[in-house]
């Protein structure tokens, strides 16, 4: 059986700030936005240049889940984007 990772969770504060930030500023691809309740959303995004595996936004649904917003990997680094031109993606 071949095994690849499909996505990754990252908890934000509000989908569409996050998706203004991955899309405006990083130019991330949405791949899919679906409504699941009121509240909750299924959006999947990736870098432009790979869909192999892409980052599933999930809006924290409590004070404990906000409260691991930007340290969800306990102050490590969570993602190593690649790219051939750092200063334009910057």
């Amino acid at each position: 059986m071949r095994q690849r990772l499909a996505s990754v969770t990252l908890v934000v504060k509000d989908y569409d700030e996050a998706l203004s930030f991955f899309i405006e500023k990083l130019s991330f691809k949405l791949i899919e936005d679906t409504k699941l309740t009121d509240q909750k959303r299924w959006v999947l995004i990736s870098p432009p240049g790979d869909n192999n595996c892409c980052i599933l936004l999930a809006k924290a649904v409590d004070e404990r889940q906000a409260a691991s917003i930007g340290n969800q990997t306990g102050g490590r680094v969570a993602f190593f984007l690649h790219t051939d031109n750092f200063w334009n993606d910057f």
